[in-house]
């Protein structure tokens, strides 16, 4: 008898222990920062503007391929959800179209972060929803980096669309980046960064017209990939690039560039370029968030 409760007690033990150790699932922490020109139906840049006619229709298409996103996080597992609006005046998300179970970031804050403010080390995963080919890409939507007076952003030897640069950010937190949507251009560049992640491409660009699938047909999409991402957590790694770090920048004005040679510690590297090197990361994000 006092062999069997010893056992027995054993076994309870050994079962709070394992609970407490995190042998019950934890629910996953989900990060998705939502651009526009990758939305399914933009091709114009009137299209993603506050003075576009049909901005209204493509904020709404918007909001709609961020709720694909949410569904397939939730159905995934995901508990916590952190949706960052991150076009334009980052206030284009529709929140009463919205779903409820996420926050949503809005507006920008003037810190260095920018399209990953609210990232930490405590999420899971990163999703980019929306998002597009960096400046000069052939065949691609509404191509650009981050600003029209930037012609280039190479950090440490490759080039950064915008989805490189916060695939960095996301990895300076340990989190990786395990799904992009966006144009067929912006889901090779992804690949290529970040290896094996899920893209859903909603359109593919053809000079600056482009074919695209219909809007329910990408949030269908978007929706069954974001689940199978999350569910292959394990098969991704963050994107971090070794230090020291040197980030250049090529402006398309060389007026641009010499004011940007006055950040300390920046050097000019070219008529139109200045480049910056440091062992901080955080360093790297505070000027580019200057240097522009």
């Amino acid at each position: 008898m006092r062999k069997r409760i010893f056992v027995l007690c054993a076994l309870v033990l050994f079962l709070c222990f394992f609970a407490r150790a995190g042998g019950a699932q934890k629910g996953l922490k989900v990060f998705i920062s939502v651009d526009m020109e990758g939305i399914s139906g933009v091709i114009h840049w009137d299209d993603v503007s506050r003075k576009g006619d049909d901005y209204p229709l493509f904020r709404k298409f918007m909001t709609q391929e961020t709720n694909a996103a949410i569904v397939g996080a939730l159905e995934a597992g995901a508990t916590e959800i952190l949706v960052r609006d991150s076009h334009g005046s980052a206030r284009n998300i529709l929140p009463d179209l919205l779903r409820h179970e996420p926050e949503l970031l809005r507006d920008w804050s003037g810190g260095p972060l920018i399209m990953m403010e609210g990232i930490d080390k405590t999420f899971d995963a990163v999703i980019f929803i929306g998002y597009h080919a960096r400046a000069g890409t052939p065949d691609a939507v509404l191509k650009h980096t981050m600003t029209g007076t930037i012609f280039d952003v190479v950090l440490n030897g490759k080039k950064m669309p915008e989805a490189g640069i916060n695939g960095a950010i996301a990895g300076h937190f340990d989190v990786p980046v395990v799904m992009v949507t966006g144009d067929l251009a912006i889901c090779k560049q992804a690949n290529e960064l970040f290896g094996d992640v899920e893209t859903v491409a909603v359109k593919e660009g053809i000079g600056k017209a482009a074919k695209m699938l219909h809007p329910v047909k990408a949030q269908e999409l978007i929706k069954k990939k974001t689940t199978a991402a999350l569910k292959r957590l394990k098969d991704f790694k963050p994107y971090k690039p070794k230090p020291p770090f040197t980030m250049e920048i090529t402006f398309t004005e060389e007026e641009i560039a010499e004011r940007s040679s006055w950040i300390p510690g920046a050097k000019r590297s070219g008529d139109r370029s200045v480049s910056f090197t440091s062992n901080d990361f955080m360093e790297i994000l505070k000027f580019f968030r200057l240097a522009r």
